[in-house]
């Protein structure tokens, strides 16, 4: 193809941000017109207005100003998307406020955006804008980034001003984890180096802006990387359905087998479908807007995502964010939003704010009780349903959300899985397996016993006393006569699951095998007491599903100060020295129980007091009468 057939195959977007008044619209004025991109008479409009105000030199900015009230005001106040086009490809510019309190309408414009374009004055360097603006580049996970040091002119084209605010912006992008791929000085006003390289600066040997902009890539997901097709709708002609959407990253094919999560269902694709329509289309890759049928009618629904079978997003119903927040009010504790991320929505409570940052010297506060308007926060967040995700560091298109409260942006970053396992669960591996019942029924075992089964399960921090506690409480309940027995953290890491680490992967399947053991042990009529951290209340709930008739939760209290101050076996002062990753309460999260049978608090009493009390519970939880007491018990507890 030549240059001019391919050229809008495809639009590159760019966004164009900055602190206010460092001269984005005029950049994106002169831009239009220097790439004789401007819509006819708009020139002439320009000098009309121009002549009305009474100045001398063209007003570029006036280029935007797309409403009456912003020529009033004499600030943009939405975002505005631009069409133009270079010798070598079209693009759509976003023109995103600077302006502090129309900040939210960056969000939507730099979170649709394949690159970016960060406009510094010459005169001001640095500003609270620029920082925040680049922070919000960061979590929103642009990657490509120029800077323009703008109004060279008003600095007599100087080369070590250019050097000094470069220098100053290089320090604080690399401070966020991010770095410019171009540093370019230009004058909007005067057209230095925005289409000509013009005359004033030949010190500089760069490129100019638009061949910047030529140099950009296409933000186009790896076809190497896992498939995912979000799903748009669902169309129906007849009996035939056709999902439609995006393939957002990977390939699929026509007898590839689909998997649909969040519900895991599967079904085989039996055509692709495109408008005009294609007959022989049998393959569609990344950013192909497509439909496709599939040989079993099963339940797929908008914002469901299609993936193969290898590889699927992870399913959730906790994670974390990093959010820039634009409400008036707080984010805070407990309050509930809208997510959206590709074309999935869902509500989401605040679980925790984990971290706010200051954008100004990026200090953070560990203990901030709230979020107020344009910070910068690490939360976690909740859903009540399991929920498809990719890891913004897993797939840049799906790890993006906006958060709504109502029908307004109240923020939006990227999503993170850091400290959170994948909580989808796989489909048994054998076959051909066959329940066998015993010949001994619970109350044969418990009139034997003298009581009935149970599990105990003890959560807490590392350090609350958890294994202090069940192992006391064991012996007091041998020496009454009760048959019991302790599973300890350390102690089956020994044996069980000596082949488990300490990732969020190994933690649930270190409990998932805890919880079948002990709901095994409980069958046979012993009482169970269990140490382990079991961070995450979804592995927790696993643990009861395997037996929830038995399963009592039992919450060893005790603050991470109190914990820490003990460190019993010194992992703390390990983690803190970064000798140990991936710790409970210092790099990893903890989910205190919600709801748990029993809080027992070792901080604020002895280890005597705790025992009596967890020994009464216990008693009074497997205390055996006759088969109508016990059978009277276990329906009481599966009503509940």
């Amino acid at each position: 193809m030549t240059k001019d057939q391919t050229k809008n195959l495809q639009q590159l977007r760019v966004v164009i941000v900055g602190h206010v008044d460092h001269g984005k619209s005029t950049l994106i004025g002169r831009l239009l017109y220097d790439t004789n991109s401007l819509p006819e008479g708009k020139y002439e409009e320009l000098q009309e207005i121009c002549k009305r105000r009474g100045t001398a030199a063209l007003e570029w900015s006036f280029v935007l100003d797309a409403f009456q009230a912003e020529r009033d005001q004499a600030i943009t106040i939405d975002t505005t998307q631009i069409w133009f086009s270079t010798d070598q490809r079209d693009y759509v510019i976003i023109d995103a406020p600077g302006h502090r309190e129309f900040i939210k309408n960056m969000v939507s414009g730099a979170a649709a955006a394949d690159a970016a374009i960060l406009v510094v004055d010459a005169t001001e360097g640095v500003r609270e804008q620029t920082r925040r603006h680049a922070y919000l580049l960061h979590l929103l996970g642009l990657r490509q980034v120029a800077v323009v040091i703008n109004k060279m002119d008003l600095v007599d084209y100087s080369t070590e001003t250019f050097a000094e605010v470069s220098k100053q912006v290089d320090g604080y992008l690399k401070s966020i984890g991010l770095s410019a791929s171009f540093m370019i000085p230009i004058s909007a006003r005067q057209g230095d180096m925005i289409a000509d390289r013009g005359e004033n600066m030949d010190w500089y040997k760069g490129k100019s802006l638009t061949q910047v902009l030529d140099a950009f890539e296409y933000e186009m997901p790896p076809l190497s990387r896992a498939l995912r097709f979000p799903v748009q709708d669902v169309y129906r002609f007849g009996e035939e359905r056709i999902l439609v959407g995006r393939v957002e990253t990977g390939i699929l094919r026509t007898g590839d087998t689909m998997l649909f999560s969040p519900t895991n269902e599967e079904a085989k694709i039996t055509a692709i479908k495109v408008f005009p329509d294609d007959p022989e289309k049998v393959e569609a890759r990344a950013g192909e807007v497509i439909g496709i049928t599939l040989d079993e009618r099963i339940f797929v629904e908008r914002g469901h995502i299609g993936s193969h079978t290898q590889n699927p997003p992870m399913l959730s119903n906790v994670f974390r964010a990093n959010l820039f927040w634009l409400s008036p009010e707080p984010l805070k504790v407990g309050a509930t939003y809208k997510i959206r991320y590709g074309t999935s929505e869902a509500n989401v409570t605040v679980q925790s704010i984990d971290r706010v940052i200051d954008t100004e010297d990026l200090a953070q506060d560990d203990h901030a009780g709230e979020v107020g308007k344009n910070a910068v926060a690490e939360v976690t967040l909740r859903s009540r349903d399991l929920l498809p995700i990719d890891p913004y560091t897993d797939n840049q298109k799906m790890g993006r959300m906006v958060i709504y409260d109502g029908y307004d942006i109240v923020g939006g970053g990227a999503i993170n899985m850091d400290g959170y396992a994948d909580q989808r669960r796989n489909a048994p591996k054998a076959e051909n397996i066959y329940k066998v019942e015993h010949l001994m029924s619970a109350d044969a075992r418990a009139q034997n016993k003298g009581h009935t089964g149970g599990i105990f399960w003890f959560t807490g921090l590392s350090g609350a006393g958890k294994s202090t506690l069940a192992m006391a409480v064991e012996k007091a309940l041998f020496e009454k006569g009760y048959h019991t027995y302790v599973l300890d953290g350390d102690n089956v890491r020994h044996g069980l699951n000596a082949d488990l680490g300490f990732s969020p992967e190994d933690r649930a399947e270190n409990i998932r095998r805890i919880g079948e053991v002990a709901a095994l042990m409980a069958d046979a009529g012993l009482i169970v007491v269990t140490a382990f951290i079991s961070p995450y209340r979804a592995d927790r709930d696993r643990a009861r599903a395997a037996a929830p008739n038995d399963f009592h939760e039992i919450f060893v209290s005790a603050d991470l100060e109190t914990c820490e101050s003990r460190d019993p076996k010194g992992l703390y002062k390990k983690a803190r020295a970064g000798q140990i990753a991936e710790f409970t309460g210092i790099d990893s999260p903890y989910e205190a129980p919600q709801n748990p049978e029993m809080v027992v608090d070792t901080q604020n009493n002895d280890i005597d007091v705790c025992v009596k009390q967890v020994l009464r519970y216990i008693e009074g939880q497997v205390a055996f009468a006759g088969e109508n007491e016990n059978a009277s018990k276990k329906e009481k507890a599966l009503a509940v």
